[in-house]
Formats: C-alpha cells, sequence, structure tokens
C-alpha cells in the first residue's frame, strides 16, 4: 500500500472555510510578519560577503593563471 493511498478519499476534498468568521486578508497575514523586518540589512552584508567571497576567488584564480 502506497503512502497517499490511504488518503484517497479525502484528497479531492475542499479546503474547509470558516463559519464563524471571515478569512483574514492576504494582506494581513503578511503584516504578521513584519516583525522579522529588524533583519534590516541583513540582505547587504550577504550581498557584500558574497561579492567579497567572489573577488578573492578571482585575485586567487589570476594568481594561479600568472604563475604559467
Amino acid at each position: 500500500m502506497e503512502d497517499w493511498s490511504k488518503y484517497a478519499d479525502i484528497i479531492d476534498m475542499e479546503h474547509p472555510e470558516p463559519k464563524t468568521h471571515p478569512r483574514m486578508s492576504a494582506m494581513s497575514r503578511a503584516a504578521q510578519f513584519g516583525a522579522f523586518a529588524a533583519l534590516t540589512g541583513y540582505d547587504a552584508m550577504i550581498n557584500e560577503t558574497s561579492r567579497q567571497v567572489n573577488e578573492a576567488g578571482r585575485d586567487a584564480q589570476d594568481e594561479y593563471f600568472d604563475e604559467f
């Protein structure tokens, strides 16, 4: 028996909708994750680190080929 076959009776059912309150809007749900904006500057730090690593790799490659 395959793992998914035990769910065959419910696999095509519709997702249940709440009856007592409306669904939260996508904008409201997204706002819940605003606290992660505390990582401001993290992308810039990652990009700078990547740039430095790539630059160091090019420098090492240039030194390697200069030997020939």
